[in-house]
């Protein structure tokens, strides 16, 4: 078993230790320290990283990293390895009810980071040196911005036949293909030759019980596929996306939609009406292809442009 050193501290078989690693200080001059929990395994085995709050404002996510803490702080026998659990891992974004830094930089555009660069990417260089080089694979989640919801999905490049393999483990509904993008937390793990999957779930300054419990399920899933617990629920059947399309909005007005997340549709089906708030003019919103509805915009009043409904193709 690899020898794990966090922040100095070494991390011995069967421990559990809450660490508190410091990465900067608020205007104010108080130290803000980011909590790391470990959990380890008296038998060697995998190191995987649960990870939440990487935009500030997603605090599905974080809920869904707490709630596995919870749960392994309870009921949840480790049976060999360790866990690295971050559930906030942008305290300042979620300070400020922002998916970004004050500096409106975004942290999942800051890999690898720099010692002395943006408060962003200062917090990046901490990650990409502290604790990605301790794991061997990760679940990282996310939420849907503001007024739009992600039915619960996993992310994954196809070309990686490794990461790949962890999303059928994961057992999400639906496995979206997603490449790899430049300067990201998932990206960065990669080029080190780890695998993070990104889980997207809800909405971004919500709980979505619905998506907080996918998330957890679907984690014991992946742990229980590396033997690091028992296998404790099976997977529904995965419906893999080659690709999505966002249905844009082709003129302004009252948004209304009658159709579900989850929800297969036809090429060429009504999913929606625009109209404007008089009631004289009514616009449908028609499905370009066959797929199913992966996310949806809540917002009720919408401008020309505007993403609206997420169509996910087999």
């Amino acid at each position: 078993m690899k020898e794990l050193i966090l922040n100095g501290v070494r991390i011995r078989p069967g421990q559990n230790l809450n660490l508190e690693l410091p990465i900067a200080k608020l205007p104010t001059h108080t130290l803000i320290d980011l909590p790391i929990f470990i959990r380890s395994a008296k038998k060697p085995g995998p190191v995987v990283l649960i990870s939440g709050g990487i935009h500030g404002d997603e605090i599905n996510g974080i809920a869904t990293a707490k709630k596995i803490l919870e749960e392994v702080d309870e009921n949840l026998d480790l049976r060999k390895g360790t866990l690295i659990i971050i559930p906030l891992v942008n305290i300042y974004g979620f300070l400020s009810n922002s998916r970004t830094f004050p500096d409106g930089r975004d942290l999942n555009r800051s890999f690898p980071g720099s010692k002395k660069g943006s408060l962003a990417s200062q917090i990046a260089y901490i990650l990409s040196n502290e604790i990605i080089p301790l794991i061997d694979y990760g679940v990282d989640f996310h939420t849907g911005g503001r007024m739009l919801t992600n039915y619960p999905q996993i992310r994954v490049d196809y070309s990686d036949q490794e990461a790949l393999d962890l999303a059928k483990s994961f057992g999400s509904r639906f496995v979206v293909n997603s490449k790899y993008i430049e300067k990201s937390f998932r990206k960065s793990a990669y080029k080190s030759n780890k695998r993070i999957l990104v889980y997207e779930g809800g909405e971004s300054m919500r709980l979505d019980e619905f998506a907080i419990d996918e998330g957890v399920q679907g984690t014991k899933r992946l742990l229980a596929s590396l033997e690091m617990i028992d296998n404790l629920s099976d997977p529904p059947d995965t419906i893999f996306l080659n690709g999505s399309d966002w249905i844009r909005a082709k003129a302004s007005g009252i948004f209304n939609s009658n159709i579900q997340l989850g929800e297969a549709v036809k090429k060429g089906q009504v999913l929606a009406k625009i109209s404007d708030p008089y009631g004289q003019v009514k616009i449908p919103v028609k499905a370009p292809s066959n797929g199913f509805v992966i996310g949806i915009n809540n917002m009720p009043v919408i401008n020309v442009g505007d993403a609206l409904i997420h169509v996910g193709k087999e």
